[in-house]
């Protein structure tokens, strides 16, 4: 069994969305002052890798936490056009971005969850209609390029009430333990 980290790290001037707040993290406690070391976390619901849930891009959308954690894992296959994409599994794009054209398709099959490469930034209007097709999209996905063509993937969001998205830690398993 390999792990595949597939997480962004979280840090003090990490790019972010433009126009969004910088995010910050800052050690705000240390042993020698206070006994131990404590950060504080200032960051958007969106910045690094993160998941959304319906409520980012639709009026009255359902939140974080009306979906059951079952909805942000599952087995999941690189997208490919020559591979029907299954409504059973989770679909990431490693190779290229997500066009109207397959947005189409996803609404249509309704896959278990949807992932995007952190070299790509979804469309906002296709973002925006997936959303509307309440379609989880996890966005920012580092490392896809070791992921081999099929995968167990994870991404589980911070238990945010009536959040619009939360940062995750996702990550790959291959193989059998």
């Amino acid at each position: 069994m390999k792990i595949i980290d597939l997480t962004l790290p979280l840090y003090t001037g990490m790019p972010v969305y433009p126009g969004d707040p910088e995010a910050s993290v800052e050690l705000i406690q240390t042993i020698p002052k206070e006994g131990w070391n404590m950060r504080r976390l200032e960051i958007s619901s969106h910045d690094g890798t993160h998941v959304n849930a319906q409520v980012h891009g639709v009026e009255n959308g359902k939140t974080l936490d009306n979906y059951p954690l079952e909805r942000f894992y599952g087995h999941a296959r690189i997208y490919s056009s020559s591979v029907p994409i299954r409504s059973n599994e989770g679909i990431v794009f490693r190779d290229r971005n997500i066009s109207k054209e397959i947005a189409e398709e996803i609404k249509t099959v309704r896959p278990r969850f949807v992932g995007l490469s952190s070299t790509y930034e979804v469309d906002v209007d296709i973002e925006r209609d997936l959303l509307q097709a309440d379609i989880i999209l996890f966005e920012r996905l580092t490392n896809v390029e070791q992921l081999p063509d099929e995968f167990d993937f994870y991404g589980m969001p911070l238990n945010i009430r009536e959040g619009d998205g939360s940062p995750v830690r996702a990550f790959a398993v291959v193989g059998q333990a």
